[in-house]
């Protein structure tokens, strides 16, 4: 059976897929549909279901859709729904031109904000949380069959923020995973095995609950 995933990211398509493996999951670009639409969600579960109800309206089929970031603590949640367009400190919701730094770009930024808040509070004297560099990735998927009738989990993973740049290791996953380290390890999220990320994600976890759903309601197929 054919699942439409409201996404553009490769990446993440092959991490559903291995997700979905009963199910043959096509993103818009793959049959020529002009998809784009405009997050204005202040929440990832409302990003999710935005991108989910503009496809599903293109296609009238059942479609995945998920809207993911990492919120560090310290910074009071940022980057957050705003992790693909962060531009560091001046730019938190992403540039007013709408260019896109590059993700070495962003990752950097991302250490040097979260090391000027850490001294800031020094210098006042603050105490500092147990754990000053904790974040975490957060992704909300939603399974969507139609306008009154869609499924939805939230889901986290929790890490730290490596100390700097210089640190960043592993060539897996994708986006910030080289910059944070996986809780209860020494590893960061790029040094994961796709398998052992697919298990401990946050992509993964919520994946799993919809996954089971939709077996559920639904005869899967490889055709």
């Amino acid at each position: 059976m054919k699942i439409y995933f409201a996404s553009g990211n490769l990446h993440k398509k092959q991490e559903m897929q291995a997700l979905f493996p009963e199910f043959q999951l096509v993103i818009p670009s793959e049959e020529g549909i002009n998809f784009d639409p405009e997050e204005t969600g202040t929440s990832f579960l409302e990003n999710s279901l935005i991108k989910a109800q503009d496809l599903w309206n293109k296609v009238h089929q059942p479609v995945l859709a998920d809207d993911s970031g990492i919120c560090v603590d310290i910074l009071k949640g940022i980057p957050g729904i705003y992790s693909a367009r962060y531009g560091g400190k001046d730019f938190p919701q992403g540039r007013q031109d709408g260019t896109k730094p590059s993700q070495d770009e962003q990752n950097q930024f991302l250490i040097q904000q979260t090391d000027e808040v850490i001294k800031e509070l020094v210098a006042q004297g603050a105490a500092l949380p147990e754990n000053p560099r904790s974040c975490r990735y957060v992704c909300a998927m939603v399974l969507y069959l139609g306008p009154q009738r869609f499924y939805s989990a939230q889901e986290t993973m929790e890490g730290s923020l490596i100390q700097s740049l210089d640190l960043s290791r592993g060539t897996g996953g994708f986006g910030y995973d080289p910059i944070v380290i996986l809780a209860g390890t020494d590893k960061t999220i790029a040094q994961l095995s796709s398998q052992e990320k697919n298990a401990l994600s946050h992509r993964g976890k919520a994946a799993r609950g919809l996954h089971q759903i939709l077996l559920s309601l639904v005869q899967p197929s490889n055709n």
